[in-house]
């Protein structure tokens, strides 16, 4: 079991070293808290899956989509919904909309944040403050 998970490790690792030039061109724009101060995870695991991105205070993943996934569909769909069956939100992207509409796509995600953490915070309240 843990030679799987060193390979699973490894090839989170290779995919983060081999990123493509869109995942790039994002990660720019998500790293060190570059969108609304939310902490992203580049290439992350989640189950049996790695991620392209990932907020863990919104639960929320970001996959980049190119010619790889075309023909793969099915894969993808049934990749989403084990994804959103465990509580998570799945935003996409294809590789043209990074390029050609970055800020688009930009705003698109500080929305899908916002609304992550509307939801998050109706669904989930905080505990009340215990008095002193």
């Amino acid at each position: 079991m843990a030679n799987g998970l060193e390979k699973f490790k490894s090839r989170a690792l290779h995919l983060r070293k081999a990123q493509t030039s869109a995942e790039a061109r994002l990660w720019q724009a998500l790293r060190n808290r570059r969108l609304a101060h939310w902490k992203f995870r580049r290439q992350h695991a989640i189950g049996p899956y790695i991620v392209d991105f990932y907020c863990a205070a919104l639960a929320l993943a970001v996959e980049i989509d190119g010619e790889t996934h075309l023909g793969k569909e099915v894969h993808d769909k049934v990749r989403q919904d084990w994804l959103e069956r465990q509580g998570l939100k799945v935003a996409r992207f294809w590789n043209t909309q990074i390029y050609e509409e970055q800020e688009a796509v930009f705003e698109a995600l500080w929305r899908e944040c916002e609304m992550r953490r509307a939801w998050l915070e109706a669904t989930h309240p905080s505990p009340p403050t215990p008095l002193p």
